[in-house]
Formats: C-alpha cells, sequence, structure tokens
C-alpha cells in the first residue's frame, strides 16, 4: 500500500513534529488498530535504500503497510523515533548523521527484515 502523508503544517517543506506523531498515530490506528508491537520504526536519509526492495529492510511498497515522513531536524526525528519505540515499536535508537531527518514505520511481515 502506497501511503501519501497529508502535510498539515510544515517548515522548510518538512513536517511539524506533532503532525508526524499525529499522522503515524492516525495510520497505524487505521491499518493495525494501534498494535504497536508489530510495527518497526526508524529514522533515515534515504527511505528508498533503507526501506524499500532490496534495501535493509525488504518493505514492499505495493504489498506492504508503511508511512514515512520528514522531520524539521534530526533531534525530532529522534524524538519521534524514540517515542514510538516507548510505545512498544520494534526499532533501535542511534546512528545516522544530521541529514537523518525521516522517520519511518512499517508493519513487520514474514519477508521484512526484522
Amino acid at each position: 500500500m502506497i501511503r501519501l502523508n497529508i502535510f498539515r503544517q510544515q517548515i522548510n517543506g518538512n513536517m511539524v513534529k506533532k503532525d508526524i506523531v499525529h499522522e503515524i498515530i492516525e495510520y497505524i490506528g487505521n491499518n493495525q488498530n494501534g498494535e504497536y508491537t508489530n510495527w518497526y520504526v526508524g529514522i533515515t536519509d534515504d527511505v528508498d535504500r533503507r526501506v524499500f526492495g532490496s534495501g535493509e529492510h525488504n518493505v514492499s511498497k505495493n504489498g506492504d503497510r508503511w508511512i514515512h515522513c520528514p522531520a524539521d531536524s534530526k533531534k525530532d526525528a529522534q524524538e519521534i523515533e524514540e517515542l514510538f519505540l516507548a510505545l512498544g515499536m520494534d526499532g533501535d535508537t542511534g546512528g545516522g548523521n544530521d541529514d537523518t531527518t525521516t522517520v519511518y514505520c512499517y508493519r513487520k511481515n514474514v519477508h521484512t527484515n526484522p
């Protein structure tokens, strides 16, 4: 399933932190009844490389449930990632560079890693 982001409020073309959190909660609620343990969260500077196809997580753009949102800064992206980890999503903190500002989540499947 392809997820199109609805940008509510933007700064420099990126979503505001509270809107990203709301967007992800709404998306997961509509696709998994808010069951966060079935989802993975991370941050990246290159969604295609990190998430899709033969990337690190092997998520299918057309067959899997996923969402990604550009944050205003790495700090905002990390804080959002930490929030969803605390809610029970799979994933880990750390890594990246100053350009690592996109938050992504996907529903784990037998072919995804993890």
